[in-house]
């Protein structure tokens, strides 16, 4: 089914590498006009480039999602030059592994909380009112499975993909109380092969010891493998065309199965 988010306008926030690169691709590639933000201009302008070389529609505009005065600029610029916003994306994220909670600096739990958590705050305050005069929308908010259950030398960053969890089915009832015609859910990746897996250091090989996807997912998966991040884009598609118009408050759990449960590998 082509053209699923046809004449829509979306905003992809972390959207420069892994599941936000996918997932602005492919929402150009199903008719959207796209809007590319990210710290990293660099390649947020190749994502850019390479939605317009497949002939989709795109613009990249930097953004420190943590910033409230950046958040007032961006819509204002989205309000200026698309008129609209149809479809938010609020997928920024990072992770920060420790060996243990209590080694964790409070500077790293700040950071962790303020992009993961204060970003999708700052998305939906901004972002709502854009959407209310466009006549409504679909938000789709970026957790994990880490939210949805612990993970050691994790626990920093399932506190905050809980609370997106959380906040996600809050917003999505008061949109529902409001009438306003905005949907609000959120997509549970397990683990994908991104690049945010190098930055998170395993406990037991040390703070510069990258995780291997692969490996992991092989031993924790009942599918066996790791996900790629088109997997996750095309669950955010869902949740951003009609296909999906009576889910809101929803979890969409992309994860090979590790959290129906576990299997006796034979394999």
């Amino acid at each position: 089914m082509a053209g699923q988010v046809e004449g829509k306008v979306a905003l992809v926030t972390g959207g420069a590498s892994g599941i936000g690169a996918a997932t602005a691709e492919l929402l150009a590639q199903e008719g959207a006009s796209v809007i590319v933000s990210d710290v990293d201009e660099l390649k947020g302008l190749e994502v850019v480039a390479s939605i317009e070389k497949a002939g989709g529609r795109a613009i990249f505009l930097q953004q420190d999602v943590t910033s409230e005065p950046r958040w007032a600029e961006l819509t204002a610029e989205i309000e200026q030059r698309f008129g609209r916003l149809d479809i938010l994306v609020s997928n920024a994220g990072i992770g920060i592994g420790v060996p243990s909670i209590v080694e964790m600096s409070f500077a790293d739990w700040r950071r962790q909380m303020a992009i993961n958590l204060d970003g999708v705050f700052l998305s939906v305050k901004y972002g709502l009112p854009l959407m209310r005069k466009s006549g409504g929308g679909s938000v789709i908010m970026m957790s994990s499975l880490a939210g949805l259950r612990g993970a050691p030398g994790l626990a920093g960053y399932s506190a905050t993909k809980g609370g997106v969890r959380l906040f996600a089915k809050a917003v999505a009832m008061e949109c529902a109380a409001a009438g306003d015609g905005i949907r609000v859910n959120s997509v549970h990746p397990g683990i994908i092969d991104t690049p945010i897996w190098g930055k998170i250091p395993t406990a037991a090989a040390g703070a510069n010891a990258p995780i291997d996807p692969e490996e992991r997912a092989r031993l924790a998966t009942p599918l066996g493998r790791a996900g790629q991040a088109s997997d996750i884009a095309n669950g955010v598609l869902f949740l951003a065309s009609d296909a999906s118009s009576y889910m809101t408050g929803a979890e969409l759990v992309i994860d090979g199965g590790m959290f129906a449960g576990g299997i006796a590998r034979r394999f």
